[in-house]
């Protein structure tokens, strides 16, 4: 990632949106040692829960035998297959034998969506996360991840849509935490115009969120005509101002 790059942004993120929370950005190798490598069991299950650490300053790597969740693993392109029983996990749960979570109605709802969704395999043996400020030329990132309050998350979805006349360019498919800042995410970025996705919808992971926080995953592609854009956007109006007040 260019340095000028890195610098520039930073500048306009101060500017614009004071000391908001920078954004995480993930990207995969097959290096060693270009994060702290998390240990099997080291961590809480859920990736969300692991990623404060790297939101605070503390780049991290996940290897397969990181992530003690079988959504986590599949979400981020470890493993293809799911959790025995799933449809019933996701739904209603077996009677004496599994609890449901209860996010879908039926089990065979579950299939349908699942037949739907592409797994995808992992371009490398690592998936590293690193906060903007901490990357290095080096380093490649595919998706910028903002956690953000509702000011912040305004501005970032007002900002995707200056250049867009589709209605719809930004997204928010049902999913996990974990499957809506990198899955999703990085099955936009194939596409021609890569649509950013906000997300952390998700019940079992909002408890390792702030209860005023979302995520907005942005694909690079789609992140740098972000960045271009910023100084002639709405962020220069008084409209702006009044709103990047209340950001702390």
């Amino acid at each position: 990632m260019n340095k000028t790059d890195i610098e520039r942004f930073t500048g306009l993120w101060k500017k614009y949106f004071n000391n908001a929370e920078l954004p995480l950005t993930f990207y995969y190798t097959d290096e060693e040692g270009r994060a702290d490598l998390v240990k099997p069991g080291s961590v809480n299950r859920c990736i969300i829960a692991a990623l404060l650490k790297a939101r605070k300053g503390n780049p991290m790597a996940f290897g397969v035998e990181s992530i003690g969740c079988f959504g986590g693993k599949r979400y981020v392109g470890f493993a293809t297959k799911i959790m025995p029983n799933f449809e019933y996990f996701l739904s209603c749960g077996i009677p004496g034998k599994l609890e449901g979570e209860r996010y879908k109605k039926s089990p065979e709802m579950v299939k349908e969506i699942m037949a739907q969704q592409q797994p995808f395999k992992a371009p490398g043996r690592y998936i590293v996360f690193k906060r903007w400020d901490l990357l290095e030329e080096s380093d490649t990132p595919l998706v910028a991840v903002f956690f953000a309050k509702p000011d912040v998350l305004a501005g970032l979805f007002t900002l995707a849509s200056f250049d867009e006349a589709e209605p719809n360019g930004v997204i928010s498919p049902f999913g996990s935490g974990c499957s809506s800042i990198v899955h999703h995410p990085l099955m936009q970025c194939e596409s021609r115009r890569p649509k950013p996705v906000i997300g952390m919808f998700d019940i079992s992971a909002r408890p390792f969120v702030d209860k005023y926080e979302l995520s907005f995953a942005v694909p690079m592609k789609k992140f740098e005509s972000m960045v271009n854009n910023m100084d002639e956007s709405f962020l220069i109006t008084g409209s702006w101002a009044k709103i990047k007040k209340r950001i702390p």
